[in-house]
């Protein structure tokens, strides 16, 4: 072997220093990027553009997606670099059909769970509700909303909860980096009627994604879970929580 050949084989120092899943340095990183991203929401509501409740709805509803992409984004350029490492890598349409089960499970077992805990405490606030106003401005609107909840926003969500930070807390094992990497996403969407959805959605998302080794199935499983609210103000009219 030359000595050209031996060079080209020696692990640059960039192989032997950079770890092989996140930890951390990127959950905290990616965390406080969302946050800041977060932060310049109301500067298109009562701080600044004053949008109007249909349009600032719009931005809300795509936001949530556009967050998670920031966070993830810093996340991924700390140290690693590598999209593989964060389990974003291509995935076989089994685990894709699983996926897509796991949400429609996950949204029926959420809309029986809002309904029992409406019924039981009266409590109906959402704090979701400027998507129904984002929903309800017209055809666009409508599709907009689609596009933004059922696509954007599990993308961006999954990539940084699950991508980022799931992926850092399974060190700990299965059972830890699933649970715990839940109660993180839950309590990022508030202590509200939404939280039951989003502990659903976090363990069986974070779970298809251990197992499958890809990012997708839990797309999938927060897609179809999202679908819910567009679906719903499609079919009923709904111009609001009920």
């Amino acid at each position: 072997m030359s000595t050209d050949q031996a060079e080209l084989q020696q692990p640059t120092s960039a192989d032997t220093t950079s770890p092989k899943r996140p930890g951390w340095p990127e959950i905290v990183v990616g965390l406080l990027a969302m946050i800041a991203a977060t932060a310049l929401v109301p500067f298109f509501g009562p701080w600044g553009l004053e949008l109007g409740p249909t349009a600032y709805g719009l931005v809300l509803t795509a936001w949530s997606g556009v967050v998670g992409l920031v966070g993830f984004g810093v996340a991924a350029l700390l140290r690693i670099r590598s999209l593989a490492a964060f389990s974003v890598r291509r995935t076989t349409w089994r685990w894709m059909l699983i996926g897509v089960s796991g949400g429609v499970v996950v949204l029926t077992a959420n809309l029986l769970l809002s309904y029992a805990i409406i019924g039981i405490t009266g409590f109906d606030s959402n704090p979701q509700g400027a998507y129904y106003d984002a929903a309800n401005g017209g055809v666009l609107h409508l599709i907009l909303t689609f596009v933004f909840l059922s696509l954007l926003t599990p993308i961006g969500e999954e990539f940084l909860f699950r991508g980022v930070v799931a992926n850092a807390l399974l060190r700990y094992g299965p059972v830890t980096g699933v649970l715990s990497s839940t109660v993180i996403f839950a309590l990022f969407h508030g202590i509200n009627i939404v939280l039951p959805a989003a502990i659903a959605v976090g363990v069986i998302a974070a779970e298809l994604m251990r197992r499958s080794g890809s990012i997708w199935p839990a797309v999938a499983v927060h897609t179809v879970n999202n679908l819910g609210l567009p679906l719903y103000v499609l079919l009923t009219g709904a111009v609001g929580p009920a």
